[in-house]
């Protein structure tokens, strides 16, 4: 079990990544190992700062260029084919490593895992997913959160797939429910897209589709797996990191309120290319590269991409 970091992704690298590989040593599996991708030089001098050592299970795979958070994404894969992103989904792809973390710029991440890794057979979009938390120690999947903002209906029944999928090899639910996000409950409600992918979801035979769901439901735990585009998607995550950013300011620290910090989830799995990538907040701190390292160990663990192309195979 190897998992590729991105030490060089995020707006605090190198330092936060190197910290959560060191909170995340300890629960490392027997077999489990950390290649930190960037510049060997920088990595080694700030992980002897924090007493991380570059031996036994955590290893270096050298990348001389960064791509910042303001470059183009799909032209900066082309320009800095050395930057630790395009070396990391590289490694991937090669074999190298099992999983590939990244704090850093998302639309370059995005880009290189379908330039680089291709799309599982049949299919058309990759999903970014969301972990929305409701009751004890649950948890819903929001997709798609930003990976895709125009949609066909198609997509989102794929979505639905993926989702399913994740739900439950990842997750461990026997049977995921899954939901549309829409203005009301009514198959008339909607746009369109909403319509036309009702539609598509009710009929389809390996989905098990309760209906359209409200925002109000969210909490509710109505549905394992949520449907939507990207720019609605999107619009959501943000608010609810914006609700606990301002919750956390105005209310004494509790369970309840900490189960919306991100850094307790850490990052978002990219579902449906042709290898585990889970990106990360570009503020992510210690903690959450240190929980998405978890997610990665988790995801390999579960064979993830190995089951999403059966579940596509049986279907095609």
């Amino acid at each position: 079990m190897r998992i590729g970091i991105d030490a060089f992704g995020g707006d605090y690298a190198p330092q936060n990544p190197l910290k959560g590989v060191l909170l995340a040593l300890n629960e490392l599996p027997a077999q489990a190992e950390v290649w930190l991708v960037g510049r060997p030089s920088d990595i080694e001098q700030n992980a002897r700062r924090i007493g991380l050592p570059i031996n036994g299970s955590v290893h270096l795979l050298p990348a001389t260029e960064v791509i910042e958070m303001h470059e183009n994404p799909a032209r900066s894969i082309v320009q800095k084919p050395d930057s630790s992103i395009a070396v990391g989904i590289q490694a991937l792809k090669d074999g190298k490593i099992d999983a590939f973390i990244s704090a850093g710029n998302t639309g370059a991440i995005v880009a290189a895992s379908v330039l680089k890794l291709g799309n599982l057979p049949g299919v058309a979009r990759p999903t970014l997913g969301a972990l929305y938390p409701y009751g004890e120690g649950k948890y819903s999947l929001i997709c798609d959160v930003g990976a895709n903002v125009d949609c066909k209906p198609e997509h989102l029944v794929q979505f639905a797939q993926l989702g399913t999928v994740y739900m439950r090899e990842v997750m461990n639910v026997p049977k995921p429910r899954v939901a549309l996000l829409n203005i009301g409950e009514e198959p008339s409600k909607g746009n369109l897209l909403a319509q036309q992918a009702y539609a598509l979801l009710q009929q389809h035979p390996d989905l098990h589709f309760v209906g359209n769901a409200e925002g109000r439901v969210l909490n509710t735990g109505f549905a394992d797996v949520y449907v939507t585009d990207g720019f609605v998607g999107n619009i959501l995550l943000k608010f609810g990191e914006a609700l606990y950013e301002l919750l956390r300011e105005k209310v004494p620290p509790n369970p309840i309120l900490e189960r919306l910090n991100y850094e307790n989830v850490g990052g978002l799995p990219f579902i449906g290319t042709q290898g585990n990538v889970i990106i990360g907040h570009g503020i992510s701190s210690p903690r959450a590269f240190r929980n998405m390292i978890r997610t990665a160990i988790g995801i390999i663990e579960a064979r993830l991409t190995e089951k999403i192309a059966s579940a596509f195979r049986a279907h095609a």
